[in-house]
């Protein structure tokens, strides 16, 4: 029964979920001339926190109740049931790289991205709150 209760999942505690930018290491210089840097533009990176709590206040564990996240990103705020997810993620993930998005998303457009967690059962949760964000 406490699968059933996944539907409000706490509105998946996912929305604290937030954009950050994201670099690779520094580069130790090589001794001699010093190369001209390549920019490498910085990732932007969809980060979350998983449900720890069905409706009633049961724990969830997630690699025991949790089958995915889908990851639902568009440009208006507004997310129901005909939306298609554009990406999932493990229930062990708490990150996904906004690059792997298919088609890529443009730069300077503003999009809004919503999370959704799906229970072993195939029950799936709300909609988290979406939050908007934009590509530089």
């Amino acid at each position: 029964m406490r699968q059933m209760n996944a539907l409000s999942l706490v509105a998946l505690a996912v929305l604290g979920a937030l954009l950050s930018a994201c670099s690779d290491g520094a580069i130790s210089p090589a001794p001699g001339p010093t190369p001209t840097p390549t920019p490498t533009p910085p990732s932007k990176t969809l980060v979350w926190e998983a449900p720890k709590y069905f409706e009633d206040n049961t724990p969830v564990v997630p690699s025991r109740d949790l089958q995915r996240f889908e990851i639902y990103i568009k440009q208006d705020p507004f997310f129901g049931p005909d939306d298609n997810p554009v990406a999932t993620a493990s229930p062990l993930d708490n990150k996904y790289n906004l690059a792997n998005v298919s088609p890529p998303l443009l730069n300077g457009v503003t999009y809004y991205v919503s999370m959704r967690v799906v229970t072993i059962k195939g029950v799936k949760s709300d909609f988290s709150p979406a939050v908007s964000f934009s590509l530089p």
